[in-house]
């Protein structure tokens, strides 16, 4: 039914979203060489890697490594890349890892390889949260501010278990209103 759902509303939004994906792909193209799509790494249901795209609010020479690594990650954005990340336009990409069955709308967001990696070795429990497909939303981004810490992701843990718990349809189209309330309004914004 998740599955249903997904494709359902994926392809939707794809359709109702394609000018907006064009004109997002032409504005990353004019205003910095480079690809307008990044690609990275990461780790989804049963720890399978899979590429995610997103459109790159980052200058293509920047370094490989998480934003949140980098001394003044503002210094690198596009001229664009900071309104893409605000806006969460960058994510929109993302609708391909959904229809490709990688993610779904709701579910724990996806991590980089190293990462996961790391925190299973030192949470427990975390490897659990790779039992449902990751998501371009989640229990966990409405409940908790972002971090980068492993205390933030001890923390985080404890509201994507509640989902991978608790997961119903129900809750993914709750899950859904609220994230659409906090990117259009940013009613309930962290």
């Amino acid at each position: 039914m998740k599955r249903l759902f997904d494709l359902v509303l994926g392809l939707t939004a794809a359709a109702v979203l394609l000018v907006p994906l064009i004109v997002v792909a032409v504005l990353v193209r004019l205003t910095s060489p480079g690809p307008v799509l990044y690609w990275s790494d990461r780790v989804g249901r049963h720890n399978k890697i899979f590429k995610m795209p997103k459109f790159r609010s980052m200058r293509a020479d920047t370094p490989v490594v998480a934003t949140h690594l980098l001394t003044d990650a503002s210094s690198h954005l596009t001229l664009i890349g900071a309104f893409l990340r605000k806006s969460s336009l960058d994510e929109l990409p993302q609708l391909w890892s959904i229809l490709a069955g990688d993610m779904s709308f709701v579910g724990p967001r996806p991590e980089r390889p190293e990462f996961v990696s790391h925190l299973n070795e030192v949470i427990p429990y975390y490897r659990e949260r790779h039992c449902v497909k990751p998501g371009i939303t989640g229990w966990a981004q409405l409940c908790y501010p972002y971090g980068s810490s492993e205390q933030d992701a001890m923390e985080k843990l404890k509201f994507d278990m509640y989902y991978v718990k608790n997961q119903s349809l129900l809750f993914d189209l709750a899950i859904l209103f609220q994230t659409v309330e906090v990117v259009l309004w940013g009613k309930g914004a962290r």
